[in-house]
């Protein structure tokens, strides 16, 4: 390949609760429906330590992480005449067989072929390498067009938005209706955006702490609450005018979170729990009845099927969702262990954290 390195530097998971930043990595020839990308801009997720954990069986070490990522497609491999060299993208990061049932409805984050390599599935970052590299090869699948003028850092959120955009959606929010955001994180304040794109019309984000909620601040909601337990709960509701949500959307993670959620839909509301995608949370202290008797829709929404992430990235083109102030911290990828510490211990605030890797930041 003219012009491409042998190798190339790529964080290497080594083995569970272990990494380490390599040089001398070889860089992957793109294979049938694939294109080879240099990784311009890509972060670091909190999805990154429980993979690092062991918790997602697919994942086979040692190990390229990195699943939220855009880049410059520099190679392409056989019968690829989709992109072509020079053009700009963005990852979603579920390649689902496209053969099985649930590829079939569009619902390829779902595939039964999970983690079978041999069946053309592929779950970017988790079961084949990622993008916290300078190269990575994909299947075009994957790859969406950034739209003219978007930088490489707001293409590195093609995954995000698509995850957002995607359980906003699977709580059929209407017009006018009240939502409420559980989790002042990355995609809770994608979350607000979001619904308040699609003509939500009162947001309320929830969360546990006051400086989390703080950084939420210019994102489209109209009241920050902080607090835990019932008493979070009666706040809320107290900012509804005494009503439950027309839709809540949890994105916390934790089982108190998706409590919350449930208790504070309104009878006949709708609730999205996605903060949950690890092993270990287990749902308590919801009466049953409280879903059976309030004709609660409560659903879980995992990832972005059907291409939904393109449309996301119309929402940041045009400006209904401004990812910028998500990025608090920036290195280049000779720097990981550094932008590691600074997200893993959330220093100075720290939200998203944007690796270089091709040195071209923005």
């Amino acid at each position: 390949m003219t012009g491409i390195p042998d190798t190339m530097l790529a964080v290497v998971m080594a083995e569970p609760n272990r990494l380490e930043l390599r040089r001398n990595v070889p860089v992957p020839g793109p294979a049938r429906g694939q294109a080879l990308l240099r990784i311009m801009s890509s972060t670091i997720c909190a999805t990154d330590q429980k993979i690092l954990a062991g918790q997602f069986p697919g994942t086979k070490f040692p190990h390229i992480p990195g699943h939220e990522f855009a880049g410059q497609v520099v190679a392409v491999g056989p019968d690829v005449d989709e992109l072509r060299p020079g053009d700009r993208v963005g990852v979603e990061v579920h390649v689902g067989c496209g053969r099985c049932a649930r590829c079939l409805e569009g619902l390829y984050q779902l595939c039964d072929s999970y983690g079978r390599t041999d069946k053309g599935h592929a779950h970017i970052g988790f079961t084949v390498p990622g993008g916290l590299a300078e190269y990575v090869a994909v299947p075009v699948k994957a790859l969406h067009k950034l739209p003219e003028g978007l930088s490489w850092d707001e293409g590195a959120f093609t995954d995000n938005i698509g995850i957002a955009l995607y359980a906003v959606e699977r709580g059929r929010l209407a017009a006018g209706e009240s939502v409420v955001v559980i989790g002042p994180g990355a995609f809770g304040a994608l979350a607000v955006q979001v619904a308040r794109a699609l003509g939500a019309g009162q947001v309320v984000m929830l969360g546990t702490r006051r400086e989390r909620l703080e950084r939420m601040r210019g994102f489209g909601a109209d009241e920050l609450i902080d607090g835990q337990g019932d008493e979070a709960i009666a706040k809320v509701r107290q900012a509804l005018g005494g009503r439950g949500a027309d839709v809540v959307i949890e994105f916390a993670g934790t089982s108190e979170a998706a409590r919350q959620a449930i208790l504070l839909a309104r009878r006949g509301g709708r609730v999205v729990l996605a903060g949950s995608t690890g092993l270990g949370r287990d749902l308590s202290g919801v009466d049953l009845s409280t879903i059976v008797r309030g004709h609660l829709d409560v659903c879980g929404s995992l990832a972005n099927p059907k291409g939904i992430s393109g449309r996301g990235l119309q929402l940041i083109a045009r400006g209904s969702v401004d990812v910028t102030p998500l990025m608090t911290h920036h290195f280049p990828l000779d720097e990981f262990d550094e932008a590691w510490a600074t997200f893993v211990e959330r220093r100075g605030g720290a939200i998203r954290v944007m690796l270089h890797p091709g040195n071209d930041r923005g």
